[in-house]
């Protein structure tokens, strides 16, 4: 699978046409209408695009609008230049010339645009790939591979997205779940890969937030409805904080129960608890539990009070292979959870320097 490195691979090529991408990204999270050829596209390239982020609701229920396009919000600004050359300036061997490799990517389709970062990395790293996406995806990889077919031809054509079996590769980077990680180990061990597993995010207050900061600790609940590994399932709590100052800060994401899926989860643990006797604490559209676990079910938060924080910090430190990122003092902000830099690889994987290294 391995061929020679094409002339025209060279790293500022490809990083303009990324912050290219971006600057569309930003314009349809504005709701801009098509604003002309210097976009890089068509009316009608632009307008298919826009239709798909609108339309992907009918095909996954968890993917509105409004998070379809705020996946597109953090997508323009990561993509912004000075954001790319920052990320790359890490990697000086990229001006190298290497072997060019086939790699297999293997989405995850729990949130919108979940695999763009490997798409950017791989092609990026000057390699191609075979793009096996979920069928939750909601037909917004291939509608992004047709924009992109617009802006960067030559990006594009060294994507193929496959329906069936992968096909052969030199590489896999997949993401699934504890159980679908497994076969994968099984059926690509032999070949490096990078195989993710299921995680969550937690979040440690100290009880010196701002109403600001627990207010914003609501995006990191609720955006996506919870469904993302960066989204937050878990709290750890002193002793003596008030959940009621939580509660008051989260009040304004109270909609989110209006949305079908969500509050059928709601509803459905709730019940469940309530029938095995489990102590609950809820506001209406939030169900709280006290429980030692990481991963809450949809429509339910878990919390843990502590005495020590440090030894809530050597149990993070303990379960690290289980959380994708800590929010709170001396961790990610309030609020920032899912708006990661393009250096916080998921699982902790360099992604890049893994290509780099085939």
């Amino acid at each position: 699978m391995t061929s020679s490195v094409p002339t025209d691979r060279s790293v500022e090529r490809r990083l303009a046409s990324f912050a290219k991408l971006g600057e569309v990204f930003g314009a349809i999270a504005a709701g801009t209408p098509w604003p002309g050829h210097a976009s890089g596209t068509t009316r009608q390239e632009y307008d298919a695009f826009v239709s798909a982020t609108q339309t992907a609701f009918h095909r996954n229920g968890w993917f509105t609008a409004e998070n379809v396009l705020h996946a597109l919000r953090a997508w323009s600004i990561a993509l912004e230049r000075t954001s790319l050359e920052q990320w790359l300036s890490a990697y000086p061997d990229l001006e190298k010339e290497r072997s060019e490799r086939t790699i297999g990517l293997i989405m995850a389709g729990n949130i919108p645009f979940v695999g763009l970062h490997d798409l950017v990395t791989v092609l990026l790293a000057g390699h191609r790939l075979r793009v096996k996406y979920a069928s939750e995806d909601a037909g917004l990889t291939p509608a992004l591979v047709a924009l992109w077919s617009a802006l960067a031809p030559d990006l594009a054509e060294r994507i193929t997205l496959v329906t069936g079996k992968l096909g052969e590769v030199d590489a896999v980077i997949a993401t699934g779940s504890d159980n679908t990680a497994r076969y994968f180990k099984h059926y690509f061990g032999h070949l490096p890969h990078i195989v993710r597993r299921n995680r969550t995010s937690v979040a440690v207050l100290d009880g010196s937030e701002t109403e600001g900061e627990l207010g914003a600790l609501g995006e990191d609940l609720f955006r996506y409805f919870g469904l993302g590994c960066r989204n937050v399932g878990k709290v750890f709590l002193p002793q003596d904080f008030e959940l009621d100052r939580l509660f008051k800060a989260i009040f304004p994401w109270k909609a989110v129960v209006e949305h079908g899926k969500y509050a059928n989860n709601y509803d459905y643990h709730k019940a469940l608890w309530l029938l095995d006797g489990v102590p609950l604490i809820e506001n209406g559209f939030l169900l709280v539990k006290e429980d030692t676990a990481l991963h809450s079910p949809v429509g339910s938060l878990f919390i843990e009070r502590y005495h020590d924080r440090a030894a809530v910090e050597q149990r993070l430190e303990t379960e690290q292979e289980r959380i994708q990122c800590v929010v709170g003092h001396g961790h990610v902000p309030f609020g920032e959870a899912q708006s990661p830099a393009l250096s916080d690889y998921a699982d902790r994987v360099d992604t890049m320097a893994f290509l780099l290294a085939l």
